[in-house]
């Protein structure tokens, strides 16, 4: 850490022009907010971070949002406006011990100079309870503006008592055209981008945003990719795109919020017999490397959920899909699963099966455990006859008025109906 407590320099980290040779994407960073591209949601006419700034009335904040959306570039801009003190941190990093050190820094600057510190921690939902814990006093006091940034849901990855104390604002990915926006300007700039080295037109520009999902940092570096492979001056084209941009990755988190919201998305389209917005998740899955054992055993849970006995094959048909993709693996495995999702749309559907466990489960958690009726029990010894086990039961293949006569339910539960015969 610099010397944080000089009468004559003021410890902040200003925004500058990153070195020469540094990656495009760092050069290109944002300076202002009028650089800034994307979430007008947040920073448009009487937006929140727009009447923040305005008014300079900070509070401390939670950056959500996929990777590439602007979120230590937002920071570092909210910091400049307010020229505080910025001091970025990283959960990666970085441990307790230095957390706890950066506070009680920033409590003495504070004490000495009045200045808050805007504490800027990249990854916030890679601190444990313990280091989020000691952020907690210097929050509440106002020593320092916490702003964490994070690709997590802060719901899960930020203990409540911290979480009460900042204010979440979602960050999207970027458009399309906001990233040929990005693109464009990065081929224009004389001084930080590629100006006199590459040209492009839009369309090749949309086709480098299409395959970089929102995330600006790897569209510019595709965008380098392709520059280096191309003689100055000359125009980057479709045919070179491949070679520079390689195989999509997709963003994806086998145990994050991505991974539940994708099959979440998979199941709500098998129930609505979306077939092809079914196909669409189950590829999408695929792609990002979902364990296809998994995706078998939902497709499994859709058939007895949402089709259930409206169409008996469903259950069959996936569970065959999961012993299929279990014989074969990858990549031949993938046809079982896609087959099985676009069988299940299509089927008939019916959670009756699903409604009635329901119900059941709630009768046997919330009454009184009743005897089994005599006439139910199995009478295998004299001594449970002499009792009376068995004694009035009929036997509904012989006496089939036994089937509207004979009870088998609980005497208190007389009556209650639980599966829908019309389904």
């Amino acid at each position: 850490m610099p010397d944080l407590f000089g009468e004559e320099e003021r410890p902040a980290t200003p925004i500058t022009d990153a070195p020469k040779d540094a990656p495009l994407a760092d050069r290109m960073r944002p300076r202002t907010i009028t650089e800034y591209v994307g979430q007008r949601q947040l920073l448009g006419e009487g937006k929140i971070l727009e009447r923040m700034i305005r008014a300079g009335e900070y509070q401390s904040l939670v950056l959500w949002g996929p990777p590439g959306c602007g979120k230590t570039t937002l920071a570092r801009l909210v910091a400049d406006a307010s020229e505080m003190r910025f001091a970025p941190f990283s959960a990666v990093l970085s441990g307790i011990k230095e957390v706890r050190a950066l506070m009680r820094e920033a409590e003495e600057v504070r004490a000495k100079t009045g200045e808050r510190t805007l504490l800027f921690v990249d990854e916030i939902h890679r601190f444990n309870k313990a280091q989020q814990d000691a952020f907690l006093p210097f929050v509440e006091r106002g020593d320092i503006l916490l702003v964490g940034a994070t690709t997590e849901n802060p719901s899960f990855e930020i203990i409540s008592a911290l979480l009460s104390r900042l204010r979440v604002l979602i960050l999207e990915p970027l458009s399309v055209e906001d990233l040929v926006s990005v693109l464009r300007r990065a081929l224009e700039d004389t001084e930080r981008g590629l100006a006199a080295k590459v040209t492009a037109d839009d369309d090749v520009l949309r086709a480098v945003a299409h395959a970089t999902d929102g995330d600006a940092r790897r569209a510019l570096t595709a965008l380098e990719t392709a520059a280096s492979l191309l003689d100055e001056g000359a125009a980057l084209t479709a045919e070179l795109l491949p070679d520079a941009l390689q195989r999509k990755v997709l963003h994806y988190d086998k145990t994050g919020e991505e991974h539940y919201n994708l099959i979440s998305a998979l199941h709500k389209s098998v129930r609505n017999s979306d077939v092809d917005a079914a196909l669409y998740w189950v590829t999408r899955m695929m792609e990002a490397g979902e364990d296809g054992n998994y995706i078998a055993r939902r497709l499994i849970r859709m058939a007895l959920e949402d089709i259930g006995l409206a169409d008996a094959r469903a259950l069959r048909v996936a569970l065959d899909c999961a012993d299929a993709y279990h014989r074969l693996g990858e990549p031949e495995g993938r046809l079982a699963l896609a087959q099985a999702a676009v069988f299940l749309a299509q089927a008939k559907k019916s959670n009756a099966i699903y409604v009635a466990l329901g119900q059941a489960e709630a009768d046997v958690q919330g009454t009184s455990a009743d005897p089994v009726p005599l006439h139910l029990r199995n009478a295998s010894t004299s001594l449970m006859r002499e009792a009376g086990y068995g004694e009035g039961y009929r036997y509904a293949h012989t006496d089939p008025d036994a089937v509207n006569e004979m009870r088998c339910m609980p005497d208190s539960l007389e009556g209650r109906r639980y599966f829908n015969r019309e389904e």
